[in-house]
């Protein structure tokens, strides 16, 4: 029997889309209790953030995204075979939000799922997208994270409201030349540590009621303290397993793109890590974080900035509620 190799699977494109409104600290300030601009700086080096418009849901960000990320490809909707959304804010609980995204850009080819791993969402769907190319070497696959925070956010709650903005980040991967590409991928769930990150009411266990709606429990909740923990106990031994399963050393990686949870802690966390001699992209600063679409926009800004030079090694690492981990390591193939 003559044993055929699987592709390499690369990104092909990149692509984001952040709302209009911008919304800096001053105005966090005069909406959220006890929130002084210089304190939210100083905690979690975030300047801004975006919040969609009134007429904007989450698949209207995500297609926004996808369209760019379909011409930086040099590809149309109809060369798409599969769309995966990650987001946990999606337009409603059903239809899927891939579905309104696939209608939105007319790939009526693209069959479409959601996946909800929150922030890990966007390193989750790479892995499925590496699976699905695995089975069909031609196919094309868009990966967009998308979320709208700006809609469940407590503003009485300042470590919460602080922190999170919205927007959407996509990718296209599909077939590329070795040794480019996706080298190895990680992901890991910890479902003993569910209550870090939460929305409470909404679903089979709590439908949504008057009583629901009074009590709050249809606003996002995290436990900071719980959550910082987490990552710094449990990223840098992935990112550190991830390398050595591709082959890889700490000193191997140019380009670092951790999801955009919080800007002290993701300095501390580069130190945990060892990756002080790579270039760790930030988004933060401008756009707060932005759930799943943190990842692919630090990736976006990375590409767009020039930063990212051909062969580079990139480590993408998401993490958020579940809770879950996504890591990937890629060598970046310029187009």
């Amino acid at each position: 029997m003559t044993s055929t190799a699987l592709p390499t699977v690369g990104v092909l494109g990149t692509g984001s889309y952040l709302p209009d409104r911008v919304v800096d600290n001053a105005e966090i300030e005069r909406r959220v209790p006890r929130a002084e601009a210089h304190w939210i700086t100083e905690r979690t080096r975030i300047e801004g953030r975006r919040y969609a418009a009134e007429h904007e849901a989450t698949s209207d960000l995500a297609a926004a995204a996808g369209r760019q990320a379909l011409a930086r490809a040099g590809l149309g909707p109809a060369d798409l075979d599969y769309i995966i959304v990650a987001t946990s804010t999606g337009d409603s609980p059903q239809p899927p939000t891939s579905c309104l995204v696939q209608h939105q850009l007319g790939a009526t080819s693209a069959a479409c799922f959601d996946i909800n791993v929150v922030c890990a969402g966007f390193v989750y769907g790479a892995a499925l997208a590496r699976s699905l190319i695995a089975v069909r070497p031609q196919a094309r696959v868009l990966v967009v994270g998308a979320d709208v925070y700006s809609r469940i956010l407590d503003y009485d709650d300042r470590s919460t409201a602080v922190l999170l903005g919205d927007g959407a980040g996509a990718a296209v991967f599909g077939a590329v030349e070795a040794p480019y590409g996706i080298v190895e991928v990680g992901l890991a769930s910890r479902g003993d540590a569910q209550d870090l990150i939460r929305v409470e009411a909404g679903g089979s266990r709590k439908p949504t009621t008057a009583e629901t709606v009074a009590q709050g429990g249809h606003y996002f909740r995290m436990n900071g303290r719980g959550v910082r923990d987490f990552v710094m106990e449990t990223v840098p031994p992935a990112v550190h397993d991830l390398l050595l399963r591709a082959g890889l050393k700490l000193g191997d990686v140019d380009h670092f793109v951790p999801h955009q949870a919080n800007g002290v802690l993701l300095r501390q966390l580069v130190e945990k890590v060892g990756l002080q001699h790579a270039r760790t992209h930030y988004t933060l600063e401008r756009y707060g974080n932005v759930g799943s679409a943190s990842v692919p926009i630090a990736l976006d800004d990375a590409y767009s900035s020039g930063a990212l030079a051909d062969g580079d090694v990139v480590v993408l690492a998401g993490f958020g509620g579940g809770m879950s981990l996504g890591t990937c390591v890629l060598r970046w193939c310029a187009r």
